[in-house]
């Protein structure tokens, strides 16, 4: 339990807030953070960058039957959702029908329960996305 713990702190950034990086050879912007840029190879150090957070569905699937510890869940959307600045982010989307997700539609990240572990109840938070009303 004590290394998840510490495994749950170390990834803070990345659950709440959707910190990637942006590389400074091509300035592409890259989430998780990775040690060599996806796009042009380089492997030097990347400075973090703070993605808006908002996008929208590029795909999307509904789950049924769910992976032990999400059954509670179920049926839940799971989409890939395409960030403002580029890269493709999997995340399960909250706050909307099953049945009212569209390919394009505009999201934004929200933080959320993700799940409860272990006996102590420990319950993790990290990121989904909800349908993003853009004004007219």
């Amino acid at each position: 339990m004590t290394t998840e713990i510490a495994r749950h702190w170390r990834l803070n950034a990345q659950r709440y807030q959707l910190i990637g990086e942006v590389c400074p050879k091509c300035n592409g912007k890259i989430f998780p953070p990775r040690d060599v840029c996806p796009y042009c190879a380089d492997d030097h150090a990347q400075p973090e960058y703070k993605f808006s957070g908002q996008g929208e569905v590029y795909s999307y699937t509904t789950v049924n039957k769910a992976p032990e510890g999400y059954e509670e869940m179920a049926p839940y959307t799971v989409a890939l959702v395409k960030l403002e600045e580029g890269p493709l982010v999997t995340a399960q989307l909250t706050d909307v029908a099953n049945d009212s997700v569209s390919i394009g539609m505009p999201v934004e990240m929200v933080t959320r329960k993700l799940y409860t572990q272990g006996d102590e109840g420990l319950i993790v938070y990290g990121y989904k996305f909800r349908p993003h009303l853009v004004a007219a």
